[in-house]
């Protein structure tokens, strides 16, 4: 069952030309299209589905630095700093609010871990700390197991997955950009070796520049391209309850599930480091670019064989503009959770917090994750074709980084001076071997 996502009201007209086409109207496009629309630069967004109603309307809300790799860090800042005053910017609600979040320790080694993380991240100013049990106690009444500690960090916060993209997509047309929801772009035109423009299903729009922001179809996409680009999805399950009292106001993670408290005092649960990576064609084409962090996530990924390797298997991976795309025949991903991981967060989170005890579970859904081979996102140009850049391959943190990320994007593509160095995000750091000394 998909979560239900906020409207936004749909352009109609498809223009003849503009500067920039975003393919993707997830958190990552969005972002990127308010802000080039903000810097004043002609942009249409074309989502094939509706606006956010991927991964970026089914991810657990949470926005947070604490605990990201260390490339990412100064975007994550940037991208709380977006967030903090993302409602003022866009004049409408997404749901944040900067609660704080707390990964909690039931052993040394893994107090060890996160102050290991902690000085690695002191030199960015992040306000994480390391508390002790009785800190946690007071933060979390009545829980119901020993603890030695939690790496926790104030400044993050949560917002809210069903309604933040929406609103900045409509923040978007306010400011003067076009929004085509039901219009899947079929490839990127070009001339004289540069980007020319898009074939959509409705017809060619001429433009300058292309961002893909496609998500978990972004490696389609670009293959038809013939740029390989390494991605592959990865399925998360959700379940949110009716109104609980007393529970948690912080964002908790760390043990078997993480969880989130919603506006309507309902709380957003999974359980952490069980995702599950469907086997399709794709796993054996990247296999050698994805085994090292395999390896490192053995005891967090679950990989199964299933229905999804035929479906993939079955999908063209080339096709001419004037043919119908794979993007026409499946509008929006909505993979079935897994029952078996939800049910044993449920047991899990009933045993050690007494307030979720006799929850009542509203709906759950899953959600298809862009993840590359060292869970580091590719943000940039793509050096082959002059004018095609990538944004994508978020690997599960693109809600919480997706306005700083669109804002990075933005810049680069305007040719001004960007927000962050985007040199960790460069898309070639997987042809030169690069990003293997970070896994």
């Amino acid at each position: 069952m998909a979560p239900r996502m906020d409207t936004v009201q749909t352009d109609t007209d498809l223009p003849h030309r503009t500067s920039v086409v975003v393919v993707g109207g997830g958190i990552a496009g969005i972002s990127t299209a308010l802000f080039l629309a903000r810097k004043g630069i002609p942009v249409v967004v074309c989502e094939k589905g509706q606006v956010g109603a991927e991964q970026s309307g089914r991810n657990w809300g949470w926005t947070r630095v604490m605990g990201r790799d260390e490339r990412e860090i100064p975007l994550g800042m940037e991208s709380l700093r977006i967030w903090r005053g993302m409602d003022r910017m866009i004049e409408a609600e997404t749901g944040f609010t900067q609660c704080g979040i707390a990964y909690l320790c039931e052993t040394d080694k893994a107090m060890a871990g996160y102050e290991a993380w902690l000085e690695k991240a002191r030199p960015y100013q992040v306000d994480s700390r390391v508390i002790g049990p009785d800190e946690v106690a007071a933060m979390y009444p009545g829980l119901a197991m020993p603890v030695k500690g939690a790496l926790y960090t104030p400044g993050d916060g949560r917002a809210e997955p069903q309604k933040a993209a929406p609103a900045m997509a409509a923040a978007v047309r306010r400011a003067g950009g076009i929004v085509l929801q039901g219009c899947a772009v079929r490839g990127v035109e070009t001339k004289g070796g540069l980007v020319s423009g898009v074939v959509t299903e409705r017809g060619p729009i001429a433009c300058d520049s292309v961002v893909l922001a496609g998500g978990a179809w972004s490696r389609l996409f670009a293959g038809n391209l013939d740029i390989d680009l390494p991605q592959l999805k990865v399925l998360g399950s959700v379940f949110r309850t009716e109104p609980i009292a007393g529970g948690p106001e912080v964002s908790v993670g760390g043990l078997p599930f993480a969880l989130r408290r919603r506006p309507d005092g309902g709380y957003n649960i999974a359980r952490r480091n069980s995702s599950i990576s469907e086997i399709t064609p794709d796993s054996f084409r990247l296999f050698k670019l994805f085994l090292p962090n395999l390896r490192k996530s053995r005891r967090e990924l679950r990989l199964r064989l299933g229905g999804r390797f035929m479906a993939e298997w079955n999908t063209p991976r080339h096709w001419r503009l004037d043919q119908v795309s794979p993007f026409e025949q499946v509008r929006v991903l909505d993979p079935v959770p897994d029952a078996g991981i939800l049910r044993r967060a449920e047991a899990e989170l009933s045993a050690i917090f007494p307030a979720f005890r006799g929850m009542k579970i509203a709906e759950s859904w899953g959600g298809l994750m862009d993840a590359t081979p060292d869970a580091v996102p590719v943000i940039g140009p793509v050096e082959s074709l002059p004018g095609f850049f990538i944004a994508t391959g978020f690997s599960g943190h693109g809600f919480g980084i997706g306005p700083g990320a669109g804002r990075l994007m933005a810049d680069l593509v305007a040719g001004d001076t960007p927000v962050v160095d985007p040199a960790p995000f460069r898309f070639g750091r997987f042809a030169d071997g690069s990003f293997r000394r970070y896994i």
